[in-house]
């Protein structure tokens, strides 16, 4: 077996590893702000908008900091 086969493996599943966390936050993100409309509507303002906040936090964190800047020029 050559030495490329480890690193091949290496680099895919360091890809997978972000590739799942970013969908994690994303969704997390999702919920969050989903949750976060649902309780500035019930009239929590507080809970709603620090839902908000967490929200886009992971929004953030999930689809730019991860997705764009990790994933897409791996794939690329």
């Amino acid at each position: 077996m050559s030495s490329v086969a480890p690193e091949l493996f290496a680099e895919s599943l360091q890809l997978v590893a972000y590739t799942v966390v970013a969908g994690i936050l994303t969704a997390g993100g999702v919920a969050a702000e989903y949750a976060s409309a649902q309780h500035l509507g019930g009239g929590e303002s507080m809970v709603g908008l620090w839902l908000a906040a967490i929200g886009c936090v992971m929004l953030y964190a999930g689809v730019y900091g991860l997705g764009y800047q990790k994933v897409l020029p791996q794939v690329n």
